[in-house]
């Protein structure tokens, strides 16, 4: 099975978070699937957890290298497309992108962002439970 996993989903297995495990077992026979963006998204958001003090930078480095060894399917991104979703569901495009992305495949999304879980679910969007 296929599906689009956020983000949060790459940090929290990188970063051994609490649903580390559970992440895993629902992923195990899957393919992971993101948008284009997701490296960048990562480095912005470690970078963010060292400047608030959540973890060092060698912990960020440490993340980094263990979310790069994440075996993920890239895709690009429609901006358009994703830029209206964003518009009309009063969000980022950055979580749009991973919206879009779900939608448009026809793969359900893995998020822990409960916002993006509300919106998917509206549009119709399989959101598998973590």
């Amino acid at each position: 099975m296929d599906v689009v996993a956020d983000t949060n989903i790459f940090l929290a297995v990188a970063l051994n978070e609490s649903h580390k495990q559970k992440i895993i077992e629902i992923t195990a026979n899957s393919t992971a699937i993101a948008p284009e963006v997701l490296p960048y998204e990562i480095g912005n958001a470690l970078s963010a957890m060292v400047k608030r003090n959540r973890i060092s930078s060698a912990e960020a480095l440490e993340a980094l290298n263990y979310a790069n060894s994440i075996p993920v399917r890239l895709v690009e991104v429609d901006i358009a497309s994703s830029l209206n979703l964003a518009l009309e569901n009063n969000m980022y495009s950055y979580d749009a992108y991973f919206l879009h992305s779900a939608q448009s495949l026809s793969y359900p999304l893995l998020t822990l962002d409960v916002r993006l879980r509300k919106i998917a679910v509206s549009l119709n969007i399989n959101v598998l439970e973590i």
